[in-house]
């Protein structure tokens, strides 16, 4: 009957008696012909999903009332593991009574908890979460084949967690306004990451686009920027040794290094070293420049005196 394999026994602590009952007799099995259909009244749908990552299957059946889209009749038959049908069964239950627009709203996760004994413990295993996330996108190819659509219309958002499904624009936000830094709080936050775990990180059962992983590398390199900007609106004397260097090479860069350039020169940061109330800025002229005579007179002034007005008062550049 393709029941899960057991480790120990001990595994079957971790399913709820509700999915254990579905398994071995699942109540929505079978199949819904036309004439069925027709003798409700109802157009009859046929939709199918595979999961890839498990070898799973599941066939819908759903006899649909065209006048106000109410699903009259659901069933399944599915080809895989028992919580495939327990997850499956479930989600036929669910179906029922609903119009199909209502249909298209049920989660994987209520499907989970239809399954659970007690509100607070999860029906399966973590590595079978997956499931019931078959189960919920069954129900999008039947309604899309209801309404003569895409059953991409229906999922507006990028979904990194199918398990919890968790959108990327939700897990990017959480991560920002609460500073998440280890998967662990992501979890914590959102569930993302709970179940399978492929969405964690590369080498789950579940090859995806983007990883929780990658949102923290993608938030850490944000935090960076904005710390280098953050030298831009600090004083001179607040900054960072790297943060004074780059500050005065952009000051460079857009007030001096071009008419250095144009002579034939130019000009490098050796050095930024405090004196006393004083910051010495240690420079080597380049190319004409080095051995110009300006270089120690006019040019020396120009240079001084923009970094003086952009940047502190108490500058001094002294050439090498």
């Amino acid at each position: 009957m393709g029941i899960d394999s057991l480790i120990g026994g001990t595994i079957w602590d971790e399913y709820s008696d509700k999915v254990t009952q579905l398994m071995a007799n699942p109540k929505n099995m079978g199949e819904i012909t036309e004439e069925q259909a027709a003798a409700m009244g109802a157009k009859l749908i046929v939709a199918d999903f595979g999961a890839e990552s498990c070898g799973d299957a599941v066939r819908l059946y759903w006899a649909v009332t065209p006048n106000d889209d109410i699903i009259v009749e659901s069933k399944f038959k599915s080809f895989g593991c028992g919580t495939a049908i327990a997850s499956s069964d479930t989600m036929a239950e669910l179906c029922k009574g609903k119009s199909v627009d209502e249909a298209v709203k049920i989660t994987n996760i209520d499907v989970e908890k239809a399954m659970r004994d007690t509100p607070d413990k999860p029906a399966v295993p973590p590595q079978k979460m997956h499931c019931s996330v078959m189960a919920y996108d069954v129900i999008k190819k039947a309604a899309a084949q209801y309404k003569g659509v895409d059953a991409a219309s229906f999922e507006a958002e990028i979904i990194v967690c199918e398990c919890a499904r968790i959108s990327l624009s939700t897990l990017r936000e959480v991560i920002r306004i609460n500073e998440l830094t280890t998967i662990e709080q992501i979890t914590d936050y959102t569930k993302a990451g709970a179940f399978c775990k492929s969405c964690i990180r590369p080498g789950g059962h579940e090859a995806k686009d983007i990883y929780l992983v990658d949102l923290l590398a993608e938030y850490e390199k944000e935090k960076l920027a904005l710390i280098a900007d953050a030298g831009d609106s600090v004083s001179f004397a607040q900054m960072t040794i790297v943060q004074r260097i780059k500050a005065v090479d952009k000051v460079i860069d857009e007030n001096i290094r071009q008419m250095l350039i144009m002579d034939g020169g130019n000009m490098e940061i050796l050095d930024i070293k405090e004196n006393g109330s004083n910051f010495d800025i240690y420079i080597r002229y380049l190319g004409a420049c080095s051995g110009c005579a300006s270089s120690s007179t006019g040019t020396l002034y120009a240079i001084e005196a923009t970094l003086k007005e952009r940047l502190d008062e108490n500058i001094r550049v002294i050439p090498l």
